[in-house]
């Protein structure tokens, strides 16, 4: 008896304990309703001290922690600029802090002194008028780590199924609620100058290594000549356009300054011995003229050489046919 008494306490421990769980989950916001929607943003222009990094998005609790030591009655916010999914890990830009103050509002001297401190820049987002916004409920650690399940998973479907151009993704802890958003214009405009440096960084490394790839692959041509200079073709026929191109870097420049001076002195000089272009002509003329001269002398020499031996043979043959009478 003892001991069904003991196991029946045990179970209503249990049960107890499972209800507390089911109950501080559903409090959380396990089950909250993830509603969607393109809207007016919930902030307007705010300016904000921010420490940016790049690594996993599961390491800005420290900054998320920090932040609110240091203003704990600020609103903090979270900006998130790369995809997990697309970008790895330790590639991932994101920025943490605090709102120091929004609209009209300028944020006090002993403000931005305290947080620059602590190390944090000073930063301003524009106000927007469009923008894919949604809320969930803060109201436990628990409720973060839902959120980062459940909610982004809604935003980036309703994103895709729109083929909306949103981004970045922000984060606004204010009260009890999260509030996310996705600008739908002047994006460029929620990029702090560390985004935007490191992706400037990588696309020109993304547009050397394709300028190495094109250059490999003109290298890669111009090392099969063929015997006429020409690079065969895919239907193994010599293809001219090598030729083309080769005729067209070896053109010569144009002159420039003295070369200029010098290239106007020659025509110059050419105009200025055109008058005399005639009697060179003539003189071209009277050489060619003496050449068929010179040339027909010799000919004739040559018959006159050429003539006394067939004197001779008439002269022989003369002699026989007296011999013979």
């Amino acid at each position: 008896m003892p001991e069904l008494l003991l196991l029946c306490i045990i179970l209503l421990l249990l049960l107890i304990l499972l209800v507390t769980l089911m109950g501080f989950a559903l409090y959380s916001g396990l089950g909250a309703k993830i509603t969607v929607g393109t809207g007016s943003p919930p902030i307007r222009n705010i300016t904000l001290a921010y420490k940016f990094k790049q690594g996993p998005y599961k390491n800005c609790g420290a900054l998320f922690t920090e932040s609110c030591s240091i203003g704990p009655k600020l609103r903090s916010i979270g900006v998130f600029y790369d995809d997990p999914k697309q970008v790895a890990p330790e590639k991932c830009r994101y920025i943490v802090g605090s709102i120091l103050c929004e609209g009209e509002e300028k944020p006090s001297d002993e403000l931005i002194q305290l947080y620059q401190k602590f190390g944090y820049k000073i930063f301003s987002f524009p106000e927007i008028s469009v923008a894919v916004t949604t809320t969930f409920p803060f109201t436990t650690f628990l409720s973060i780590f839902l959120a980062v399940r459940w909610v982004y998973g809604a935003l980036a479907a309703y994103i895709e199924e729109r083929k909306l151009c949103a981004h970045p993704f922000l984060e606004i802890y204010y009260g009890e609620q999260i509030h996310y958003m996705c600008p739908l214009s002047q994006q460029s405009e929620f990029y702090v100058p560390e985004a935007k440096e490191i992706e400037n960084k990588t696309n020109g490394e993304q547009d050397m290594d394709a300028g190495h790839e094109i250059s490999g692959d003109t290298g890669s041509l111009s090392e099969t000549p063929t015997e006429n200079g020409a690079q065969p073709s895919d239907s193994g026929e010599p293809s001219i356009t090598p030729a083309v191109v080769q005729s067209t870097t070896s053109a010569p420049s144009v002159p420039v300054n003295g070369d200029q001076e010098e290239e106007n002195h020659r025509c110059e000089h050419s105009c200025s011995e055109s008058g005399g272009s005639n009697s060179s002509f003539e003189e071209l003329e009277l050489e060619v003229n003496d050449d068929k001269k010179s040339e027909a002398a010799v000919s004739e020499h040559s018959i006159q050489e050429v003539d006394p031996s067939k004197e001779m043979m008439d002269d022989k043959e003369a002699l026989q046919k007296e011999k013979e009478e």
